[in-house]
């Protein structure tokens, strides 16, 4: 097994986050008909603090995408839309538009109220990425909307002599590589790792974060190995969740790619209403009054 570049002098004696949990997702649709797996946001897994939600789609069925997400409003919290194939125009209320292209990510602060499309721009093709949700604390529940975007090629890379490459949009790894994304809500990682076969990925993390992988394609297993202590293997197209530890640790059965996302838990109270999340029902109800009130 080849060791990673990620693996820091005596990172070994670091606690390492163990499995905890692994989820399916639930198929649904959202927008106009787009066809979608819902992985936060269940009923097996209503959320993972500070992550409310976490939506995969792929389809190469133009029906299955091409109503995309027609306008609809956001408050309280951040939407991160990263495409990994095909493109996606996006507008909104304060006069922003532009165009998400593979390996792009748009990281949208909706704060007090922002109204927004999303819409897809090829006819035939992949579709194929993610939304996160990643909530805001009450204290910026209220701000200024604001956008982060960047295109692939402003994504940080990570590349190793083996063929592995790690594509940072949040956070840092062990050798460095930082995201462009800066977020000091939650301090964020968010990571797409390409790992070879018979690689291992030792990333050092905050303690107290709440982490998780979405494995895209490969077999991975996680934690420590012992002779009494079989690895967990993690299959295809599965959100696996992990302890608290100071390192996470993924080896590749075979040629791998997932999400690594990992962030600080605000330990506030949760109110939701279909796209507005708030700390009290009471401003969830404000929210939908102001909304249609046209005070966004």
């Amino acid at each position: 097994m080849n060791h990673s570049p990620n693996t820091k002098a005596g990172s070994h004696s670091k606690p390492v986050r163990e499995l905890l949990a692994t989820y399916k997702g639930q198929p649904t649709m959202d927008g106009d008909g787009v066809k979608l797996t819902r992985i936060i946001g269940t009923h097996q897994l209503n959320m993972l603090d500070p992550f409310l939600l976490l939506d995969a789609f792929s389809s190469d069925e133009p029906l299955d995408y091409i109503g995309g997400f027609p306008s609809h409003p956001h408050r309280g919290f951040e939407t991160v839309t990263y495409l990994l194939e095909g493109q996606m125009r996006h507008k909104d209320s304060a006069g922003n538009e532009g165009v998400i292209q593979p390996g792009g990510v748009q990281w949208m602060t909706a704060g007090k109220g922002i109204v927004h499309s999303e819409m897809p721009e090829q006819i035939d093709g992949m579709l194929m990425g993610f939304q996160l949700w990643v909530n805001l604390p009450q204290r910026a529940k209220m701000s200024e909307p604001d956008y982060q975007e960047f295109p692939t090629d402003q994504v940080a890379t990570e590349r190793w002599p083996s063929g592995t490459h790690i594509r940072v949009i949040a956070g840092q790894t062990n050798q460095g590589t930082t995201g462009p994304v800066k977020n000091h809500y939650v301090h964020p990682t968010y990571m797409d790792v390409s790992l070879k076969a018979g690689d291992m990925l030792e990333q050092e993390l905050p303690a107290t974060d709440n982490t998780f992988i979405y494995l895209i394609e490969g077999r991975v297993s996680s934690g420590e190995s012992s002779s009494d202590k079989p690895k967990n293997i993690i299959d295809p197209q599965t959100l696996a969740v992990f302890d608290q530890g100071e390192a996470l640790r993924i080896d590749a059965h075979t040629d791998s790619r997932f999400l690594l996302i990992s962030g600080q838990p605000l330990n506030e109270p949760v109110a939701r209403g279909g796209p507005f999340v708030m700390n009290t029902k009471a401003e969830v109800l404000q929210a939908f009054d102001d909304f249609q009130r046209n005070r966004f």
